[in-house]
């Protein structure tokens, strides 16, 4: 299955024509609740607490607390919380003055009123947190076909972005904390994610 067969690149872009079929209203919801579903305990989940391990009948002193490497990549993608994180609008790279810089992780969030926590869209890693967002971007694209079905279906979409600038600066650090967070939140407009959201455009439709 392509990334983009619910959503098509360039459906509901400028000069792009509509897609064929029209999503139908129950079509997107049912899709909002599915990925809901995935996403949803991890919102109100919080960090990743500890595993507590049964005790024994004649246990040894205990050796206090085990340390992880605070650079684990899961780890890390486990102890985010999207939520903390300040939401922006999709246009903020049209701002005079760009409200961050520098290296970072950014997740775009849409926020449906019928449903009680947001939906994860997108997980991108970049250098430089004042640029990425300029020019051609396929979550873009992702986006205004995405806002483009919502509309027509007539519910409504309410997009941000938010950036987690406490990331490593090395390029191979940040990318595998991305992959990371893509793993654990399964993000849909991610090409990672490609095959494991179903649509209504590959659905049979009787």
């Amino acid at each position: 299955m392509r990334q983009g067969d619910l959503f098509e690149p360039g459906a509901g872009a400028a000069g792009a024509p509509p897609p064929a079929l029209a999503l139908e209203r129950h079509q997107l919801l049912a899709w909002q609740e599915r990925l809901a579903t995935h996403q949803g305990p991890l919102f109100t989940a919080g960090p990743a607490a500890p595993v507590a391990e049964q005790g024994l009948l004649l246990a040894e002193p205990d050796p206090g607390p085990v340390d992880t490497d605070p650079l684990d990549p899961d780890a890390q993608a486990r102890a985010l919380d999207p939520l903390s994180l300040q939401p922006q609008s999709l246009s903020f790279w049209r701002w005079p003055e760009a409200p961050q810089r520098g290296a970072a992780i950014y997740l775009v969030l849409d926020r449906p009123p019928h449903l009680p926590l947001p939906l994860l869209l997108y997980v991108g890693e970049t250098g430089r947190a004042d640029r990425r967002w300029k020019g051609d971007h396929d979550c873009k694209t992702y986006l205004a076909a995405y806002g483009e079905a919502l509309r027509r279906a007539d519910l409504d979409a309410r997009p941000s972005i938010r950036f987690w600038s406490d990331v490593p600066e090395a390029v191979k650090a940040r990318r595998a904390l991305e992959q990371a967070l893509i793993r654990r939140w399964l993000p849909p407009f991610n090409k990672e994610t490609a095959g494991r959201w179903s649509t209504p455009f590959t659905a049979d439709q009787g």
